[in-house]
Parts: structure tokens; sequence; C-alpha cells
């Protein structure tokens, strides 16, 4: 197998079981690998540390282990299986859609699988990662047995374009035809792996739609940057006494419509709007006693984030203006290069300059089955706030 080798002292991170190798810790590549390729990453003594993807990049290994491998097929399997045991333990009554692994958490660098009622959505981030899919396929059949109906492969998006162009999205076992619905604490929804944002769905805001639903009882709600509708479903169900659903695109507005008739609330109080988020705040008069504020990753690398940092003020300055005395905003951001207290601090500087006292009922963040590796805390990227607003 090729050999990284580490500059003497750049082993310390390693030893902490952080999964990434960055290149400057690098002294010597023996070997000469390819993108996506296998290495075991040595100390400057030259004893092994850890197995990973290699990548000429910024990080330039992600490790997936931390022993040597002897069987391949039997390292994915336990690595899977121990995934699957792990969301055993989640109590998840009347939901079957959930996220079996998630990259870093667990220790998969590169690679997401969401689990939809039968239906696994295989998301590769990295080339290597990409390049085990039959591994994991096998992995994934005999963890699942009968109760796996498809695997889809919805990586295209999400690999390095000179890589993507040679592959396309395809089912690698099975064929489901889409929407496919899902139960989700009780509630239904269609999900379209290969038309749908990421895998489909937004599985990182289960427990956040269901704490949501406790607020959401005759009350007014707006769910801005709805997507598929998942909180406008929960506030339905919780006896809302009007939801908006807001979001720019069509094709998600048409879900968010067919998720609303699947749940029997058609005909009840939602109207859903395409329009863009903001210009529907500033320019829409009507109050609201419950605010969500669910926006897409507005910084992806830390050149973005003060851009990033102005736009979530902006965002929640004008989300303040639109509650009522007493409401309630449910604000996020999942961008992980704006860390928990600069989201809070961006939050607060909006308050201020709205003009508004708020107090802070919850911090929130991702469910269980989106675990954070100890030694690895960027992968805490979802936060969170529930505020009541003055």
């Amino acid at each position: 197998m090729k050999s990284i080798i580490l500059k003497s002292g750049k082993d310390a991170p390693l030893r902490r079981f952080h999964p990434w190798v960055f290149s400057g810790a690098i002294a010597k590549i023996i070997g000469k690998p390819t993108d996506g390729e296998v290495v075991e990453v040595l100390d400057s003594k030259q004893e092994y540390l850890a197995t990973g993807h290699y990548y000429e990049g910024s990080i330039t290994v992600k490790i997936f282990s931390f022993g040597k491998i002897t069987n391949e097929s039997d390292f994915w399997f336990n690595k899977i299986n121990e995934a699957y045991q792990v969301r055993q333990y989640i109590n998840l009554q009347d939901t079957n859609c959930y996220r079996l692994i998630h990259g870093e958490g667990d220790s998969c660098p590169g690679l997401i699988i969401d689990f939809y009622n039968g239906v696994a959505v295989f998301q590769a981030h990295s080339i290597g990662m990409h390049m085990e899919r039959q591994h994991i396929v096998e992995a994934l059949k005999k963890v699942y047995g009968k109760n796996l109906l498809a695997i889809f492969d919805k990586s295209h998006e999400t690999l390095p374009t000179n890589y993507a162009a040679t592959m396309q999205n395809e089912y690698l076992f099975g064929e489901v035809t889409v929407p496919h619905e899902v139960l989700e604490n009780g509630n239904k929804f269609l999900i379209d792996w290969q038309t749908g944002q990421k895998t489909g769905f937004f599985l990182d805001q289960r427990d956040n739609r269901a704490l949501l639903a406790k607020y959401s009882k005759d009350r007014k709600v707006l769910n801005a940057f709805c997507y598929s509708g998942g909180f406008s479903i929960y506030a339905l169900r919780a006896g809302a006494d009007l939801v908006h659903s807001v979001d720019v695109s069509s094709k998600a507005i048409d879900l968010v419509n067919k998720n609303v008739q699947a749940n029997g609330f058609e005909g009840l109080t939602h109207e859903a709007y395409a329009e863009d988020v903001m210009k529907s705040l500033k320019e829409n008069d009507q109050l609201y006693d419950l605010i969500v504020l669910d926006p897409p990753a507005f910084a992806k690398s830390m050149d973005a984030r003060h851009r990033a940092v102005q736009g979530y003020k902006r965002l929640n300055m004008e989300g303040f203006k639109r509650l009522g005395k007493g409401g309630i905003m449910f604000t996020f951001s999942c961008s992980q290069v704006v860390d928990r207290q600069l989201f809070y601090n961006t939050v607060v500087s909006a308050a201020l300059e709205a003009g508004r006292q708020v107090r802070v009922l919850h911090h929130l963040t991702q469910p269980a089955d989106h675990p954070v590796n100890f030694f690895h805390p960027e992968g805490s990227y979802l936060k969170g706030l529930v505020l009541y607003v003055e």
C-alpha cells in the first residue's frame, strides 16, 4: 500500500483521532497515489498511524480506520453494522427514515447514507468513498436483509467536477418509484431522491420539527425556506390557526402541497408561495405568532463567512419585524464555518437593530442520528435558537 509520511511532531492530531491529514503536515509521499486511493499514514519514524483515502488538496487524507485492514469486505460490513446498531438506541417512534452514516460522526469521512423506508440513498462527498461503493452496497444488503428495497447513488452533485463527469446518479441495487412515502413522528412525507435537494429530505430537523409542534397550536405560522414543508406539516397537525410556506423553488412548493394533501390537511388554513424569502418578508404586512427561518448554508468556506454573517443578520432583522408581540422565532444556521457563538451574536445584533427584546428558550442542534465525532468537533454544523420576542 502507498504511504504518507508525516513531518516530525505533526502526528499529534492523528494520535488524538482527528480524521484529517492536511498537506502541510506531510514530509514525504511514497508510491504516487491517485485521488481516491487507499493509503497508510505513518509518523516520521515510519510507524503506522492510520488508513485513509488520498486526495491531492488541502485535506490530503481522510482517515476511516486507525487500525490496519486485513479484509475489506468484513471491514465495511462491521462499520455499516456498527452505525446501524447505534441507530437502534435512538427512540424513533412512528418513524421509518433516518441518517445511517453521517460522515466523520460515523468514522466515514466523505460519506452520507440516508435511509427512507427501505431505500438507502448513498451520497459520497469524496472520490475515495465513491470508489468503495460496491463494498458498502454489499454491507448494506447484509445489514438490512429483506428490509432493503433499493440503494440509490446520489453522488454526482457532491463529487469533484472532473470525477463526477465520469459517472451519473443511479440505482446500485433494486429500484423504487419516486416520490416514496415515509413516516416521521407519524407525519407522512413524499421523498424524491432523484430530483430533490440533498438526498431528498432534511432529516436533521426531525427533533426541532417535533419541538415546533409544541408551540404551534392556535398560532399563525410562517415557514420560510420551507423546502418540502416539514415544519409546516408539524404545525398543521398541532392545530395552528394559519400556516404560510415560502420557498423560492416552485418544485419545493409543489412538494409542500403534495405533503399537505398526503396528511389530509388540504383545505385547512395553509397557503404556499414560490417567492424569494427576503422579498416576501419585506413586502408582506402579515404579523405572525411563530416564524421559522431555516435557510440553506450561506457560507461553505471561511472566505465567505463575513458575507454569510451579514446575510443572517439581515434575514433575522426582517423576521423580527414580522413577529407580533409575544411571538416565537425558530432560527437556524447550517453553515459549518459560522460557529454557534458567532451565529448567536449575529442574531443578538439583528434583535438590537430591530428594537426587539428577546429571551432564549432553547438552543438547538442536529439529532442523534447525525452524531458528532468527539475528536472532530467540526461535525457539529447545525445550530438554532428558539426565541421569545416581546
